[in-house]
């Protein structure tokens, strides 16, 4: 799956950019501020229907425009052409794919792209909600039910949610409660299944470039206590839940952790290794992706020069480049070892919010 043209409109400093990116390694340097992580920002756009950066929502438009859109031209592995546009006016976002307006769901299910970024390392030492948006999106792309069980379990918690504070008794929760326990149990298995699925990828792309923490350990947590049936931990928790107004376990608090030998818990990692072991589960779950559709998501690599040190800069370099996916990778200055790759790589330099590229050089 690549990346064959794209079309930036007002998406922060980027006004008016239209770019042909090469099916394999395409780089956009320029200073600090110039905009070259916005171009990121706009595939991951198409992909997930939301930025990468915390926070992010209501800063994607330029200052003084009352809107942004990004469109793209996506070949997939079977041939196919997917045109997906997703565009902000007056306050309404919206998406298509093909012409056809769809929802968010559309776009992640038509295009696949994994990002590591600075805040990346927040997949080890941030919230559980980041954890579980990774877990879910591996699932989502493998388990075709896994959206709408997640939609009937969302919309159940909410109306659980609300009959809390209302002070709700038994009667008005359990219709709810059963509601959220059928879709509850479906969303756990599918993610149980992936979970198992990953670690054996995980440990082979962390042998790869990040063996001196020694053995790693992954652990799911489903949000309830193991052993328990979801309906009897709701019934134990009302009270509780009712003096807190939101419901305290079940799916929507499940989370995952890993150790190493060397690291047994997160606090024993450093920055550097933090963001190694973020890199490794973003490529581990790209190779997943792989295996189970048949071919790579895109990757974009932000600043990747200034987050690791060269020994892993060329490490994950050659790793990647063996797999064949389209790259789109950052820096002030083209990082060590890509100009080199075989097949070469497209430059395209990003200034004061336009981008200009180099001839292609595969």
């Amino acid at each position: 799956m690549y990346l064959s043209e794209l079309r930036i409109q007002n998406l922060r400093s980027l006004g008016d950019v239209v770019l042909t990116p090469t099916s394999g390694w395409n780089a956009f340097v320029g200073p600090n501020g110039a905009g070259k992580t916005s171009v990121l920002e706009a595939v991951f756009l198409l992909s997930h229907g939301r930025s990468f950066r915390r926070g992010a929502r209501e800063s994607l438009s330029s200052i003084g425009s009352t809107g942004f859109s990004v469109f793209g031209s996506v070949s997939c592995g079977n041939g196919r052409e997917r045109r997906l546009g997703l565009s902000r006016a007056g306050g309404k976002l919206e998406s298509r794919v093909d012409g056809e307006a769809t929802g968010l769901s559309g776009l992640v299910e038509a295009c696949a792209v994994v990002c590591f970024e600075p805040g990346s390392h927040e997949l080890i030492n941030g919230a559980a909600e980041e954890r579980r948006r990774y877990l879910d999106w591996g699932v989502f792309h493998v388990e075709h039910a896994f959206l709408e069980h997640w939609r009937r379990y969302q919309r159940a918690l909410r109306q659980r949610n609300s009959a809390l504070r209302n002070g709700a008794d038994v009667a008005s929760l359990e219709p709810w409660e059963i509601e959220m326990a059928e879709s509850g149990h479906a969303l756990t298995q599918m993610r149980k299944t992936y979970f198992e699925h990953l670690r054996p990828v995980l440990d082979a792309v962390l042998g790869e470039f990040l063996t001196e923490l020694g053995a790693p350990a992954m652990a799911f947590d489903q949000g309830w206590k193991e052993g328990s049936e979801l309906l009897e931990t709701w019934a134990e928790s009302r009270q509780r839940d009712r003096e807190r107004g939101h419901t305290g376990r079940g799916p929507h608090r499940a989370d995952w952790s890993i150790g190493f030998e060397a690291a047994p818990r997160k606090e024993h990692l450093s920055r550097g290794q933090e963001k190694l072991c973020a890199l490794a589960l973003v490529l581990a779950q790209a190779r997943l992706h792989a295996e189970l559709s048949g071919e790579w998501p895109m990757v974009c690599l932000d600043d990747l020069g200034s987050e690791l040190d060269l020994n892993h800069q060329a490490r994950v370099i050659e790793l990647i480049h063996a797999s064949g996916a389209q790259v789109l990778v950052t820096g002030t200055d083209l990082p060590a070892g890509v100009r080199d790759l075989p097949g070469g790589c497209r430059v395209f330099h990003v200034e004061q919010g336009r981008v200009v590229g180099e001839p292609s050089s595969d």
